[in-house]
């Protein structure tokens, strides 16, 4: 086979989706029809192939983004299943980094809910073409239609149905397939397995055919030709229709929507049909741009070819309890083989590519090469962690890395004997180099370790698989919130270390100017310096004084953000200078600074959207008042009112149980991160006087 040919038949997909739309069910058909697997595993039974972590068997949800390979019409599928829930979003992150499609799952039930949302403009950031399915057709309450108004008034990107459900709820007996007018009946004595292709039944026709000419009026606008026969009532031709809805969909100006029950078995061989039909291939996406190592500022370009110089971007590391450390990659270009080495340019470093896996799920099997386009695991990298780049040491490039949000909760950990203690380090060690979400550091002032994650379910996780996967014994303290600290004033300040100790000693003198950023950056620092007052070497060591006095604020000793510090005046001694001194003094210059330059406290706010039937509306929204929320908005849908609101993080802590016992178990929410904000002065305030709120 070419390499032409083999890049167009693989199909690199994520499924994202809201929590509990269903994603790692439909995985499983998947792997069930495509041969993969020969028993179907349900999550509410523990047995589903993808959640294979004890945790996610016990909680029913998906916890780590699973990767699997599979195979339909001759096509190579690689697949990643991802997290639903918010707390564990940067999986969903990592993992559209890397691939070409997704497939966005939405409950036919409750339509496009919040954390669609969000898995949806992670898609739009990294531009990545997807296909709907809309899942849950047999369930009571179900509405394709309700569905599709919400995605076309949600999203920037045009929906358009290609095949739309026969009957809803208890009544759904099939789907109808737009592109071809035929109506799939499947066999449920086969599992679905089977399945005929009927004429459209007289009921539907009229519904067909207005969803039809929906559908070709849309491709009708990316392709003249097809304007011109639609406009004509011409017969349009398939095979251009299709590759009409190809190319809308791989430059994201439609999004093709199915639609099935993947818990009934039906509608997932349409959707692996559309996967192969409608999703780019490595060869549809523009080759990969990154930086050359030898020559700053050059943009390099790597297409995707055997031909080209190896390229690849490690995007998720996890520990396995067999092999030892597991690193993903998504190889962009070249080959990659077993025994050889690659370049870490972001280490300088070679690192021996020991063996190479297919991955499936927590299975693999061992292969000796792959290529550009594909998505395998890699076991002997000692240095490279989740976002570096590999490549060919001759042609050294680095691929955009990634970025990732700030955690937002924290609780300390305790070990709770001597062997624990050494166990605790390395284990935390491990966990955070899989996740770099989540943050280790060590209070000088408590002597405690602190942890911190996205959420309270994403520590609890942590914590639970230090006791089990690593063995180690320890006490966990009530989560806290991860506040920061910033300036509010612009001042100058003054910092000079002068030590004479007999013989040589040491001297740093500087003089900046501190205040905040102008657009919300962390750190901007700026040389003014005029005359050679202080020597360039010595410039890095203050930049790094300022920065290592940003971890404790002179407030609460919370981590300060938002400062431009601009370097404006110094001296320095012929003998007596070194980088220390200079780092101390830039490090004594911040700490007077930063207390005359108006500190203020910041606290993470929460986006959180409340769903709530309307006799408990009044109990839950006085709930949120009383807790600093701001109300966004109330929009009703049917039978219940979604209401919108801003709350800080530290009123959220035990909302579930909360909400749980005012609406007698009826509402729910959803919380993500949307910002930091200034605490206001009397909450600040009592938090000084060491009142718990």
């Amino acid at each position: 086979m070419s390499d032409i040919q083999r890049l167009e038949e693989i199909r690199n997909i994520g499924i994202m989706a809201h929590i509990d739309a269903g994603k790692t069910t439909t995985t499983e058909r998947i792997l069930f029809y495509t041969g993969k697997t020969h028993r179907m595993g349900e999550v509410h039974d523990g047995a589903a192939t993808m959640d294979w972590m004890e945790q996610e068997k016990e909680r029913g949800i998906t916890i780590t983004s699973a990767a699997t390979t599979c195979f339909w019409r001759d096509h190579t599928i690689n697949i990643i299943d991802t997290p639903g829930h918010v707390d564990f979003t940067v999986e969903v992150e990592r993992s559209l980094r890397v691939l070409d499609g997704a497939v966005a799952l939405f409950c036919a039930v409750g339509g496009v809910e919040p954390q669609s949302e969000t898995v949806w403009r992670q898609a739009d950031k990294y531009g990545v073409p997807r296909i709907a399915y809309i899942n849950k057709m047999d369930r009571t309450g179900a509405s394709f239609s309700n569905t599709m108004k919400m995605m076309n008034d949600r999203f920037a990107t045009r929906c358009v149905a290609v095949a739309i459900p026969a009957g809803e709820g208890e009544m759904f007996s099939g789907i109808i397939d737009l592109m071809s007018m035929k109506f799939r009946v499947f066999h449920e004595d086969s599992q679905g397995t089977t399945f005929d292709d009927l004429e459209v039944p007289d009921d539907m026709i009229d519904t067909a055919n207005e969803y039809r000419e929906k559908l070709l009026e849309a491709v009708a606008e990316y392709d003249d030709h097809l304007l011109e026969q639609f406009l004509h009532d011409e017969e349009l031709n398939p095979s251009e229709v299709l590759a009409a809805v190809r190319k809308a969909t791989i430059e994201s100006h439609m999004v093709p929507v199915l639609c099935g029950s993947s818990f009934k078995n039906k509608g997932i061989q349409k959707l692996l049909d559309c996967i192969v039909d409608f999703l780019p291939s490595p060869l549809d996406k523009p080759a990969i741009k990154g930086h050359a190592v030898d020559k700053p500022g050059k943009i390099v370009e790597r297409k995707s070819s055997l031909d080209e110089p190896t390229s690849a971007l490690a995007f998720k590391i996890m520990t396995d309890p067999y092999v030892g450390k597991l690193t993903y990659i998504r190889v962009y270009s070249g080959l990659v083989k077993a025994g050889s080495y690659l370049l870490n340019p972001a280490s300088g470093i070679k690192e021996r590519i020991a063996r190479l896996l297919r991955m499936h799920s927590n299975k693999r099997e061992d292969i000796r090469e792959a290529g550009a386009g594909d998505i395998v695991a890699v076991i002997g990298l000692r240095k490279t962690t989740t976002g570096d780049t590999l490549c060919d040491p001759k042609h050294p490039v680095v691929l955009e890395s990634m970025t990732f949000p700030e955690p937002v909760v924290s609780v300390s950990i305790e070990p709770k004997t001597k062997a624990d203690q050494e166990k605790l380090s390395e284990a935390l060690t491990r966990l955070s180099e899989e996740d770099p979400t989540f943050k280790v550091r060590y209070d000088d002032e408590t002597g405690q370790t602190i942890i911190s994650g996205m959420g309270e379910l994403h520590l609890e996780i942590l914590v639970d698989r230090l006791m089990r996967d690593f063995s180690v014994g320890a006490s966990v303290g009530r989560p806290s919130v991860a506040y920061k600290e910033a300036l509010t004033e612009s001042v100058q300040c003054e910092g000079k270390f002068v030590r004479q100790t007999g013989g040589k000693g040491q001297y740093g003198h500087v003089v900046l100017n501190l205040g905040p950023t102008e657009d919300g950056s962390h750190f901007v620092f700026e040389n003014k310096l005029v005359g050679g007052k202080i020597p360039r070497e010595f410039i890095p060591a203050i930049q790094k004084g300022v920065e290592g006095a940003m971890t404790n604020g002179v407030l609460a000793g919370y981590p300060v953000t938002g400062v431009k510090c601009e370097l404006l005046d110094g001296s320095h001694h012929e003998v007596d200078s070194n980088e220390m001194a200079f780092k101390i003094a830039g490090s004594m210059a911040f700490q007077d600074g930063a207390r005359k330059a108006g500190p203020v406290l910041l606290e993470p706010i929460m986006d959180v959207e409340v769903v709530v039937p309307e006799a408990y509306m009044g109990a839950v929204v006085g709930d949120l008042n009383s807790r600093r929320g701001k109300i966004k908005g109330m929009v009703p849908r049917s039978e219940v009112t979604v209401v919108a609101v801003t709350v800080p993080l530290s009123e959220m802590f035990g909302y579930a149980n909360t909400l749980r016992n005012i609406s007698q178990g009826r509402a729910v929410f959803s919380m993500e991160f949307a910002r930091y904000a200034r605490v206001p002065a009397e909450v600040s305030q009592k938090m000084f006087e060491g009142v718990k709120i």
